[in-house]
C-alpha cells in the first residue's frame, strides 16, 4: 500500500530504511535566514484563524493576537512544556465577537499584569494570574472608538505603555490623502484637513482607566496616517512609530510620479513621537531618497517643493515605500549581543503597491540605536519568509512577517499572517565576539530583488505598450489587485472565479462608480481595504476594464458594454 506525503512528513526520520520511505530534508532555521550564531525553530507549523502580533509572560506563556475573532476565542494560549522550542499546549479563548468570524486586530501587550488586546474599534484587557494558561476573569473593555462613521481604512488600534501609566493608541487618518472625493485622479486635499481633529494622530489615555473613549483621551500628536508599528522604548522614555506612508502617487497623479517613483515614494517613516509633535500628513510626505519632507500633490507639490513642510516634524530614519511596517519592538534584554542591545526590530510585513515593479519588504529588520537614536544604518535581521524572489504578486510570498515578542529567557519570536506559523528565535553563538563579520550574509540580502531599490528599466516588470481594459486595469487595479488578480490576502479580494466580479453586472459596475467602504466576503474571506470610486472613468473605459476582469484570471463571463455603463450612471 503506498504511503501517503502527509504520513511521510509525521514519520520524518524514523527508521527510513525499514519502512523504505525517503525522508523529507526539514530547512534549516523554518526557512529563515538570520545572522551567524542565531538559530530559528518553528514554534507552530499553522493556525487558522492566522496570528497578527503576540506578548510573552514571565512564565513562558505566549499569547497570539488572532486575526480572526469567532465562537473559538480571538486568542492563542502557546505553551512549551517540554523546552523544545515547540508548542505542545494550545488553547484559543477570548471570543468577543461570536456572530461574525472576522476582525481586524493590531495589538498584543502585556502591561501591569493584564493582557492588552485589539479589535478595530474597542481595546480589552484580562487579568492575568501566573502559572494559568487562560484568564480566568472576565473580559474588560478599556476604549471604544465610538465614532458614528465605524470602521474606516487605517482602523488599526495598536497600543503602548509608558512608565507614568499611561497607554498610547493611534486613531488612524480616515483617507489616503484628505481627498474629497478620495482617492480620485488630481483631486486636491481638503485644507485645513478636517479629518485632523479626530484622526491622523495618536492619543493618551489612562491605562487602568476602564469605559473610555477617545473623549477621555489627550491628543499626544499629530498629523500621522496609519500606525501598526509602535513601542516604547524604556531606555529614553519616548514613543516611537514606524508609519505607513500615503499610497496612489502614480494612479492619482501620473503627470507628476513614474511607476519607478510611486514603487519607491513616499517613505515609511521611523518617528520619535513626543507630546506636541506634528508630521504633516496629509499636506506633506517624507522622501527618503533626498532626505527632506517635500509638499504632497494635493496640496500643490511637485515631488520637489517644500513650502509649509518645513514647519513639520522628520522622521529618524525614512524606510523605502510600502514596505509596510507592522510591529516594533525595542529589545531591553542582554542576552543577545552587545549590538542589539536597546535597538529596534520591526517586522516589514511586504508591501501589495509597488507594481509595475517587484514587491518589496517581507523580512524583519533592525535599527541599532545609542542615546535614544539610530546610531547606524537599517540591518536585514531575519529574511525568508516569501521563499521566493522576485515577489512579482503578494500571494507569491509563502509567509509574511507579522508580530515580534521577546520571552523571558531573550528568545524571540515571529509571527506569520498568510498561515499563522510562528518562529522562535534564539542566540547560541559567542556574543564577546559577535560584530560586522557576523552580518556579511545578511548584508548580501539587500541586493535580492524584494528589498534592493529596483532597476527603473530593468526591474519593470510589466514594461511593453498596453491598450484598452488592460492598460486601464494596470493604471488602476494592479496595485491593490495584483498583476495576477489574485488580490492580498484581508485587505483586497482576489479578482478570479468570484461572484461579485462574474456575477451581477449591475452591482459590478456600481461598484466601480460608486466605491465601497466597509468589509466584504468573497469565497468565504473577509476583505478590509477599501474600493475607491472610478466615475472618473468614461463609460467606454469602464466597459473596457470591467470586460477584461470577466474575461481574464480565468473568468469567463461575458463583456459589458458602454451603454449599460452610461444607463447605469445616469440613473446615479
Amino acid at each position: 500500500m503506498p504511503i501517503s506525503p502527509h504520513f511521510k512528513k509525521l514519520i520524518f526520520c524514523i527508521a527510513p530504511v525499514f519502512l523504505l520511505v525517503q525522508c523529507e530534508p526539514q530547512p534549516a532555521n523554518g526557512g529563515l535566514f538570520l545572522p551567524e550564531g542565531f538559530k530559528a525553530v518553528v514554534v507552530v507549523d499553522s493556525i487558522e484563524e492566522r496570528v497578527r502580533h503576540m506578548a510573552m509572560t514571565d512564565d513562558g506563556i505566549l499569547y497570539g493576537k488572532l486575526r480572526n475573532s469567532n465562537e473559538k476565542g480571538g486568542i492563542v494560549a502557546l505553551q512549551d512544556k517540554n523546552n523544545d522550542g515547540r508548542a505542545e499546549v494550545i488553547e484559543k479563548f477570548g471570543a468577543y465577537r461570536t456572530l461574525q468570524k472576522w476582525s481586524y486586530s493590531t495589538a498584543m501587550r502585556i502591561y501591569n499584569g493584564y493582557l492588552y488586546f485589539s479589535s478595530e474599534l474597542v481595546i480589552y484587557r484580562f487579568k492575568l494570574k501566573p502559572g494559568t494558561l487562560i484568564p480566568e476573569g472576565e473580559m474588560e473593555i478599556v476604549m471604544t472608538d465610538d465614532h458614528e462613521h465605524g470602521k474606516h481604512e487605517h482602523i488599526g488600534k495598536p497600543i503602548a505603555f509608558d512608565n507614568k501609566g499611561n497607554m498610547y493608541v493611534p486613531f488612524g487618518a480616515p483617507s489616503n490623502a484628505c481627498q474629497n472625493p478620495k482617492r480620485t485622479p488630481g483631486a486636491p486635499g481638503m485644507d485645513p484637513c478636517p479629518q485632523l481633529e479626530d484622526h491622523g494622530g495618536v492619543w493618551r489615555f489612562d491605562a487602568n482607566k476602564l469605559g473610555q473613549t477617545q473623549k477621555d483621551g489627550y491628543k499626544y500628536a499629530s498629523g500621522i496616517r496609519s500606525v501598526v508599528a509602535m513601542d516604547w522604548n524604556s531606555e529614553d522614555e519616548n514613543l516611537y512609530i514606524v508609519m505607513h506612508g500615503r499610497d496612489d502617487l502614480l494612479r492619482l497623479f501620473p503627470n507628476i510620479y513614474s511607476g519607478w517613483e510611486s514603487a519607491l515614494l513616499p517613505s515609511e517613516e521611523f518617528i520619535r513621537v513626543t507630546e506636541g509633535s506634528n508630521f504633516g500628513w496629509p499636506y506633506c510626505y517624507y522622501d527618503q531618497m533626498q532626505e527632506k519632507k517635500v509638499l504632497a500633490p494635493e496640496y500643490g507639490g511637485d515631488g520637489n517643493i517644500i513650502g509649509r513642510c518645513q514647519e513639520f516634524d522628520d522622521p529618524i530614519m525614512g524606510f523605502p515605500g510600502h514596505w509596510a511596517p507592522n510591529d516594533l519592538v525595542f529589545y531591553d534584554g542582554d542576552k543577545l549581543p552587545e549590538r542589539y542591545k536597546n535597538g529596534a526590530f520591526i517586522a516589514f510585513h511586504g508591501s501589495t503597491n509597488r507594481a509595475p515593479y517587484p514587491q518589496s519588504g517581507y523580512f524583519v529588520g533592525f535599527v541599532p540605536f545609542k542615546d535614544g537614536k539610530p546610531s547606524g544604518d537599517w540591518e536585514v535581521f531575519a529574511d525568508g519568509f516569501a521563499g521566493v524572489d522576485t515577489i512579482v504578486s503578494v500571494k507569491d510570498a509563502e509567509y509574511r512577517p507579522m508580530g515580534i515578542a521577546f520571552g523571558p529567557d531573550d528568545s524571540m519570536y515571529i509571527s506569520d499572517s498568510v498561515k499563522g506559523r510562528i518562529w522562535k528565535i534564539v542566540f547560541e553563538g559567542d556574543k564577546n565576539i559577535f560584530g560586522r563579520e557576523q552580518l556579511v550574509e545578511m548584508e548580501k540580502r539587500k541586493l535580492l530583488a524584494h528589498i534592493r531599490t529596483p532597476d527603473e528599466t530593468k526591474d519593470n516588470l510589466m514594461a511593453g505598450e498596453f491598450t484598452g481594459g488592460e492598460k486601464i486595469y494596470y493604471t488602476y487595479c494592479s496595485t491593490c489587485h495584483q498583476q495576477d488578480g489574485r488580490g492580498a490576502t484581508g485587505r483586497f479580494p482576489p479578482l478570479n472565479g468570484t461572484e461579485w466580479v462574474i456575477g451581477d453586472k449591475e452591482r459590478l459596475i456600481n461598484i466601480i462608480l460608486n466605491g465601497m467602504e466597509g468589509s466584504m466576503e468573497v469565497n468565504g474571506e473577509v476583505y478590509n481595504g477599501v474600493m475607491p470610486q472610478h466615475s472618473f472613468l468614461s463609460d467606454e473605459e469602464v466597459a473596457d476594464v470591467l470586460t477584461y476582469i470577466r474575461t481574464n484570471f480565468g473568468n469567463d463571463a461575458g463583456e459589458i458594454k458602454a451603454e449599460e455603463v452610461k444607463k447605469l450612471r445616469s440613473s446615479l
